[in-house]
């Protein structure tokens, strides 16, 4: 069976996919990958064949920016309060992504052929094309469906939208009638979404480029603190604050800074902290004791199968509506914008590394999703949806 693996282009909606496009290609599959340029290395090094389609999202941004309001001073987009972010978003990812994504991939259908297009949900260009092609298509959740944050509806708003143009019934889900292979588990995944739908449980299993875990993490002497703001919202700010309560802790604390970040930009750091720009989330979480992110759905998820109590500072996207799901949960906790000081994550800290009813909250969501179905059962199923 030929199958064609597509997403946007971004470690957390790439790499969703990466388990179980390796997982097709073991079970005897040719499987294509097709993203943007810059994630093709990553892929390859996964074993998997790649092709080049869309753009990037700073591209995708970039223009949106310069399309939108009236000419004047650029505000980083940190500096912009969300509801003005709100047009340019819904641009972005209902409109431009999709837009070149689809052009992009209708021409390589021709070349691959494929039986079976697998679409990452955040790429609805895969899903465009695939119907425009009339392909069958599966689209591939990255993370727990929010229905009710309003960034997110006038980004499915804007899908639809597009969808219509193109004669195409988009549905409420967005899975355009298909099945959903959802990675979220089912206690935390939204009620509406699972009302509805038709999905296909897989097993999160984290993935990240293959690196050496940071030194002192296999023989540590004491808990461990992984901070991260993940790889697109770096926030020096928000990271002083959370290294600053975190520096009286009796743990050791490893921050990956991220690419968005330069490299000075946190200055000298107490003994107990170390800052690494990258690290190999998938192999670190299970040496970790606490988790202190900024709530994107890898790093949450990834925290749920290693049984990890968790303290969200959400910083834009999916992250308010994870964070909401982690606190109903009772896995972690949560600080919200002129909340996140150095006082209030140090309270936080030390709660969650000592709360039994949290562990315990902890490792029975991680029961659930171990026995959710592995990448291998999920691939000997895509047959089935051709």
């Amino acid at each position: 069976m030929r199958l064609l693996f597509t997403s946007l282009g971004s470690f957390g909606h790439t790499f969703p996919l990466v388990p179980l496009a390796v997982a097709a290609r073991e079970a005897g599959h040719d499987v294509v990958f097709a993203t943007t340029e810059e994630f093709l290395p990553q892929l390859r090094k996964a074993g998997l064949e790649t092709a080049a389609a869309g753009i990037s999202m700073e591209t995708a941004f970039g223009q949106a920016f310069a399309e939108s309001g009236p000419p004047g001073p650029r505000r980083p987009p940190g500096d912009i309060p969300r509801e003005e972010l709100f047009p340019v978003v819904a641009k972005v990812f209902g409109e431009l992504l999709p837009t070149r994504f689809a052009a992009d991939l209708l021409p390589l259908f021709e070349h691959v052929r494929p039986d079976l297009v697998v679409s990452e949900a955040g790429n609805p260009g895969g899903l465009f094309a695939a119907r425009k092609a009339g392909l069958p298509v599966v689209a591939h959740g990255f993370g727990r469906v929010s229905t009710g944050d309003p960034m997110t509806t006038k980004i499915r708003d804007a899908i639809r939208e597009h969808a219509a143009g193109l004669g195409i019934e988009a549905g409420e889900d967005l899975a355009f009638g298909g099945p959903f292979i959802d990675i979220c588990p089912e206690s935390v995944q939204d009620p509406d979404f699972l009302a509805r739908t038709r999905r296909v449980p897989l097993r999160p299993v984290g993935w990240s480029e293959p690196g050496e875990l940071p030194a002192g993490v296999l023989d540590k002497r004491r808990p461990l603190v992984y901070l991260t703001l993940g790889t697109a919202m770096g926030h020096a700010g928000v990271l002083t604050e959370a290294i600053a309560g975190l520096s009286g802790l009796d743990a050791d604390v490893l921050v990956a800074t991220g690419p968005s970040l330069p490299e000075d930009a946190l200055g000298e750091v107490p003994e107990n902290v170390r800052l690494e720009a990258w690290v190999p989330q998938a192999a670190l979480l299970p040496h970790v004791d606490l988790v202190i992110h900024h709530g994107g759905s890898g790093t949450t998820l990834g925290a749920f199968g290693a049984a990890l109590p968790q303290l969200l500072l959400p910083q834009g996207a999916d992250q308010f509506a994870n964070a909401d799901a982690v606190l109903a949960a009772g896995v972690g906790d949560r600080l919200l914008g002129a909340e996140v000081t150095a006082e209030a994550v140090a309270a936080k800290a030390r709660h969650l590394l000592t709360d039994t009813a949290v562990r315990d909250a902890a490792r029975a969501l991680a029961a659930e999703v171990a026995a959710m179905p592995s990448p291998a059962e999920v691939a000997a199923e895509l047959p089935t949806f051709a």
